[in-house]
């Protein structure tokens, strides 16, 4: 069986015509087929409620229907503060970090298991005498910074890898990571010898930021819940829209 939209086929050359644009999608094909699917579904919609097409693109419609129908609140004063209160780290500047670490690289043919071993070895015994940290770096460490005690100078956020950056910024100075750490480079020794604090920007700074990302996510929010209901009303066939992600709710 094919698939139909309130019984309008899709055809192969519309999904096909989609597929290009779906290229690094984990399934190109599960992409495009849904894309055009929902695309069909919205233009019913707007052909129900007299959105006509005139000069307006396929695009304008979508919108003029979004426009219509998608309604969100202005973020008030007590949400914009609760935001921000809870994401005070977002609106820090200047926080550093001094690092240092001891690196395991994972090479071709290295036995992981082996060397989580004894990254885990080396880190109890830190744990018992930290005062080892440089002479162990120079001993063990696959990275140039093993030559001055593993020392990788300071770190602002935003200027590491994710994996590395969320556990530096957890530590306290002189704090050893309660883990071996795993990023792209291989394991890691971490600890944190010095932090700046950085300075929180002051609400009245941030306000106008803090309600355009409310708004965003409110948007977002309406406008799945509109989509889904939708989704729920047209007879679709061939294939299921359940969980289904596109493009046009980013």
């Amino acid at each position: 069986m094919g698939i139909a939209v309130n019984g309008a086929d899709i055809t192969d050359a519309e999904i096909g015509a989609e597929l290009a644009h779906h290229a690094n999608a984990a399934n190109p094909l599960q992409q495009a087929v849904h894309e055009v699917v929902l695309r069909r579904v919205l233009l019913d919609e707007a052909d129900r409620l007299g959105i006509v097409a005139g000069d307006a693109s396929d695009d304008e419609r979508i919108e003029t229907l979004f426009a219509c129908e998608v309604q969100v609140p202005e973020a008030d004063e007590t949400a914009c503060r609760r935001y921000y209160d809870a994401h005070r780290t977002a609106f820090t500047r200047g926080e550093r970090v001094e690092v240092r670490h001891i690196l395991f690289q994972v090479t071709p043919g290295a036995q992981l298991e082996l060397l989580r071993e004894t990254a885990t070895l080396i880190l109890e015994e830190l744990r018992q005498r930290p005062e080892r940290f440089g002479e162990l770096a120079r001993r063990y460490s696959n990275c140039p910074s093993g030559a001055v005690d593993g020392s990788l100078g300071q770190f602002g956020r935003g200027e590491c890898v994710p994996e590395f950056e969320e556990v530096l910024f957890r530590l306290a100075p002189g704090e050893l990571a309660g883990r071996v750490v795993e990023t792209r480079f291989g394991l890691h020794i971490v600890q944190v010898q010095r932090r700046l604090e950085g300075t929180l920007l002051p609400f009245d700074a941030v306000r106008n930021h803090v309600a355009d990302t409310l708004r965003r996510q409110a948007w977002q929010r309406a406008l799945h819940q509109y989509l889904h209901l939708l989704v729920g009303r047209a007879r679709i066939d061939g294939v299921d829209l359940a969980g289904a992600s596109s493009p046009l709710v980013q």
